[in-house]
């Protein structure tokens, strides 16, 4: 299915973040369940948005996903300083236990695919054990430490299947999991998918998850240290990251929000024009495009998914794009990486092209992976 273009995004360190809360974003789970629609669920954390600035694949994953929830502090203090303003922090673990809390029948049922030797075995375990819980193990896989392919054969996914989850939670290291969704989202029956590797150690009891204390105090990443000390090493250098990142894109882009926004008259000027030629088609985008005016937008990228075509984008009449518009902007790209069509996006206005190199979104000019 293509891309819901009504979604309330912001585009934060080149990503797509969804604006919702983690009230919302349980209900948004709730209601796929219930309806057996698909949700392939991402949650972006710092070291998840680094990597992705140098992997297209992975970056990929994240704009073709149906949800995408800030799962890190960092993350939404970024998004707020640069005018792309997120509610809250909500992590996937926490969604989690919101699910196994809640006293609602019928329970949810999860299949844990993945984790150390015998971590979804124990998870399974205590999942069960808890008569009150909102949530059950259907099943349970501990395919090893093989490649995307070798955890993907037919007796793999035909064992999830079987199964009958409502929900498929994967740990297999963010970019492997997220691989794995790819490769197999087409024969996975559950309607919830998300990789959320450290769940399966907290539900297992291996390693204890930050008291709410320490959550609210933004320490989190310090008590993880402390359960896994080895993350000490992934911890120090996302900081390092984060520096450069501060001096060279984030705090430059807050500036030119603050000081540079859209005036009326480019606002007013605002329109966009569909050209379809044998080669595909191209959208012709004029003006100032901010969340305030982006209804016509929403509605031309949504029938260019359902098209299928190779598509241009031209921006020569245009002169402002914010975080909201260049989202919906990379939803649609990760639509044309998703069903092999070609992207081009032609005559950038230079401060255009300067927003889109601050807010780490220059992959919409050249993305690897199309013609």
């Amino acid at each position: 299915m293509p891309p819901d273009f009504s979604r309330d995004v912001r585009l934060v360190l080149g990503l797509p973040f969804d604006v919702v809360t983690a009230t919302q974003a349980e209900a948004l789970l709730r209601s796929a369940i219930t309806r057996r629609a698909r949700c392939f669920l991402t949650t972006p954390n710092l070291n998840f948005a680094v990597s992705c600035l140098h992997d297209p694949a992975f970056r990929a994953s994240v704009l073709q996903s149906d949800l995408s929830l800030a799962d890190g502090w960092p993350v939404v203090a970024i998004g707020r300083l640069i005018g792309a303003r997120l509610p809250e922090r909500v992590a996937g673990s926490t969604l989690f236990e919101r699910l196994a809390a809640s006293p609602s029948r019928p329970a949810v049922r999860v299949y844990f695919f993945g984790g150390p030797d015998g971590a979804a075995e124990a998870a399974s375990a205590r999942l069960n054990a808890d008569p009150a819980s909102g949530a059950v193990c259907a099943g349970f896989d501990a395919p090893g430490f093989g490649s995307v392919a070798e955890m993907s054969t037919p007796a793999h996914l035909a064992r999830v299947n079987r199964a009958h989850p409502d929900f498929v939670v994967l740990a297999l290291g963010a970019k492997k999991g997220q691989a794995w969704i790819q490769n197999n989202l087409g024969v996975i029956e559950a309607p919830v998918i998300s990789h959320l590797g450290a769940v399966v150690n907290f539900v297992a009891g291996s390693i204890s998850r930050a008291p709410g204390w320490v959550q609210a105090a933004r320490l989190e990443w310090l008590w993880r240290v402390k359960e896994e000390p080895q993350l000490w090493r992934r911890y120090a250098g996302d900081g390092w990251a984060l520096m450069r990142l501060l001096v060279t894109r984030i705090v430059p882009l807050a500036i030119q929000v603050q000081l540079a926004p859209a005036s009326k008259v480019e606002l007013s000027a605002a329109s966009v024009t569909r050209v379809d030629t044998s080669e595909g088609a191209t959208l012709h985008l004029s003006g100032a495009w901010t969340r305030e005016n982006l209804a016509p937008l929403r509605v031309a990228l949504a029938q260019l998914a359902k098209s299928r075509k190779d598509v241009s984008l031209d921006m020569a009449a245009a002169s402002h794009l914010d975080s909201t518009a260049i989202a919906l902007i990379a939803l649609l790209l990760g639509w044309q990486l998703k069903i092999g069509a070609s992207w081009r996006v032609v005559n950038v206005p230079a401060a255009i092209r300067r927003t889109l190199h601050l807010a780490c979104a220059d992959y919409l000019l050249a993305p690897e992976g199309t013609d």
